[in-house]
C-alpha cells in the first residue's frame, strides 16, 4: 500500500485541518493508501526509512516538508508524489504542480508517472567548525534570501505564499547587509568581493514564486549560480521588481552561470538557507549537483 506522508505543521499548522477531507478522499480507493501524519521530523524520516525501496510515496506539504524529508527519499530512491499545501511550493512550479486542486494532485501524486530530476548537496562548515549535509530539491541561498527567508518563518501567521516572503524582503531591507565571498564554480573562479547573496538555483523561482532564475531546469543534469550585488536601497528596491519579473538578468551587478561544482568562501559567515529553510551561518560551502536522482511525479511539463 502506497504511503501518503502528510506535514500536519504546513501552511502554518493549516493543513493539519485537512486531514478528515484527506482521509475521506483515500478511504474510497483500492488498495486503501496508508495516511500519516507524525508531528516530528524524526518520525516522518522513521516512515520512509522503513518503506521498500524504489517504492511509491505521496507527500502533502510544501518545500520546506521536501526538504526535511529527501534524505530518506533519496537513500530508499523512493518514487515521489507530491500535494502542494505548503507556503512556498517552488519545487511544486518547476515541476508543473502548483494549479491543480488539491484532490486531482492527490490522484496524480498516486498514479501519475515519473521522472528522474536532479537535486543539489549542499556540504558546510558552520562557525563553531562542524560540517553539514544538506540536500535541497529547489534552492540553497547565500546571503540575502536566506536573511528574507529567516524573517519569513518567523513573519505573522496570517500571511503566506509571496506576500509573505516580500513582507520579509522590506523588513531585510531596512538591516541591508553585504558579505565578502570567494567563489569558484566548476574550477573557475569567480568575482571576489562584497555580495547581496550568492545562490544556487535548481528550479525556476524561489521564495513563493519569485523568477530568480527563469531557465533553470530540473532535469538538465547542473545547477544555476545568481550572484548580485552589492547594491544600496536604492539599488535593491530597483531590482525587486525585476526579481519578480524575471528581467533582472541583465542589470549592472548581476551575473549568472551553470554549474556542476561550486564553492564559497566567507570568513565573517553567510546566512544559508535550503529550500526556504534555515540552515545558519556558513563559513564555507561546497555544492554539487546530485543529477537524476530522485524520481518524482510531474504535471504538464
Amino acid at each position: 500500500m502506497t504511503l501518503v506522508l502528510v506535514n500536519p505543521h504546513a501552511k502554518g499548522g493549516r493543513v493539519r485541518h485537512m486531514l478528515p477531507a484527506v482521509r475521506r478522499v483515500l478511504d474510497e480507493l483500492t488498495p486503501l493508501p496508508r495516511l500519516h501524519a507524525p508531528d516530528t521530523v524524526q518520525d516522518a524520516l522513521d516512515l520512509l526509512m522503513r518503506e521498500p525501496e524504489g517504492s511509491r510515496v505521496v507527500l502533502v506539504g510544501g518545500d520546506g516538508s521536501v526538504n526535511r524529508w529527501l534524505p530518506a527519499l533519496l537513500t530508499r530512491q523512493l518514487h515521489t508524489g507530491l500535494v502542494p499545501l505548503g507556503s512556498g511550493n517552488d519545487l511544486a512550479r518547476a515541476l508543473g504542480l502548483d494549479r491543480q486542486h488539491w484532490p486531482s494532485a492527490l490522484a496524480l501524486a498516486l498514479q501519475g508517472n515519473t521522472r528522474p530530476m536532479d537535486t543539489g548537496l549542499a556540504v558546510w562548515t558552520d562557525m563553531h567548525g562542524d560540517s553539514h549535509r544538506t540536500p535541497f530539491t529547489s534552492s540553497l541561498t547565500a546571503g540575502f534570501d536566506s536573511s528574507v527567508a529567516l524573517r519569513a518563518l518567523q513573519g505573522p501567521r496570517w500571511l503566506s505564499g509571496l506576500p509573505r516572503y516580500l513582507w520579509a524582503t522590506l523588513r531585510e531591507l531596512q538591516h541591508l547587509r553585504h558579505w565578502t565571498v570567494r567563489a569558484q564554480a566548476d574550477g573557475q573562479h569567480l568575482d571576489d568581493g562584497p555580495v547581496l547573496l550568492m545562490s544556487v538555483l535548481n528550479t525556476p523561482t524561489l521564495g513563493s514564486g519569485i523568477a530568480a532564475m527563469p531557465h533553470a531546469s530540473t532535469h538538465d543534469g547542473q545547477l544555476d549560480w545568481l550572484r548580485a550585488g552589492p547594491f544600496g536601497r536604492l539599488g535593491c528596491m530597483h531590482l525587486l521588481p525585476r526579481f519578480l519579473r524575471g528581467s533582472h538578468l541583465t542589470q549592472p551587478g548581476v551575473q549568472v552561470g551553470r554549474f556542476k561544482q561550486l564553492g564559497l568562501h566567507c570568513p565573517q559567515g553567510i546566512p544559508l538557507a535550503a529550500d526556504g529553510e534555515w540552515l545558519g551561518l556558513a563559513r564555507q560551502v561546497q555544492v554539487h549537483v546530485q543529477a537524476h536522482s530522485l524520481q518524482m511525479v510531474t504535471g504538464n511539463v
